[in-house]
């Protein structure tokens, strides 16, 4: 009997895929805010084709590269998937600092942290709907190859989309958006951050690249929203403002993520 479905750990704490967990000063006006419905994101049922077929050239593909990519254990690579592996909003939007060019600080952005909110519901929702959908078993799963966090949590069968890579690259969609004079950095940072989903070992190739498609149509639609545009607005001051008086982001961190947004999984394994 297969396991049953459960959402990651991460996303329980947090009822969420892209973000929740807001600062708890913002919890009042955030629900004088809204949460936006399920029904204000697309149906990632009907967006999604289906994951590849057993015995097919793209699942084999997915399994040449799981393989091919247990052998960056321990290198600068796994150490960056593995705090990548971390959804906790503040986190997550600290992941961006080097794109952006500052160390960005989700407390000092209360109109960023409700966005983020207020979007949480649908994101996390429609994501769930399409994992429970498809049931897909994750690539670790009856092998004792090395991933680089614990599966404790994951969900066993919650393969497809990569729910982490949605977080990502929804957040990279997001800031992009807000600032688009870094749209390029930002953007290619989300990609390797669904890249360092590949490289855990807690997603095939295919469910990573799902995961863009899921995000993108999901931001696309809740970005458009009128009833975040006053939000938004303010979250990009309080980027800009951020942007004049943050420090800068520690190098080392930067030159990992640079080399590996140049050596993509994508294409080279």
């Amino acid at each position: 009997m297969r396991p049953a479905f459960r959402l990651p750990a991460a996303l329980l704490l947090c009822a969420t895929v892209l973000s929740a967990c807001a600062p708890a000063a913002h919890t009042s006006a955030t629900a004088q805010g809204g949460i936006l419905p399920d029904s204000a994101a697309p149906d990632e049922r009907l967006v999604l084709a289906p994951p590849p077929a057993p015995g097919s050239a793209a699942q084999s593909d997915d399994d040449r590269v799981f393989h091919v990519t247990r052998a960056l254990k321990d290198t600068p690579r796994w150490k960056l998937a593995q705090s990548d592996a971390d959804l906790d909003p503040a986190h997550l939007v600290r992941d961006f600092s080097c794109a952006a060019g500052f160390e960005i600080d989700l407390v000092k952005a209360p109109h960023l942290a409700r966005v983020l909110e207020r979007i949480r519901h649908a994101v996390g929702h429609r994501t769930s709907d399409v994992k429970k959908y498809w049931h897909r078993t994750r690539p670790f799963v009856g092998t004792n190859l090395p991933i680089c966090t614990s599966p404790e949590g994951l969900g066993l069968n919650a393969s497809y989309p990569s729910g982490h890579t949605t977080a990502g690259y929804g957040m990279a969609l997001l800031l992009a958006h807000l600032m688009p004079e870094h749209a390029s950095a930002i953007l290619q940072r989300g990609r390797v951050f669904g890249e360092s989903r590949i490289v855990c070992g807690a997603h095939w190739k295919s469910d990573v690249q799902a995961g863009y498609l899921n995000a993108s149509s999901l931001m696309d639609v809740l970005l458009a929203r009128p009833e975040l545009q006053d939000d938004l607005a303010a979250a990009r001051q309080e980027l800009l403002a951020m942007q004049g008086t943050a420090p800068a982001p520690e190098a080392g961190t930067c030159a990992v993520e640079h080399d590996a947004a140049i050596h993509s999984l994508l294409s080279e394994p």
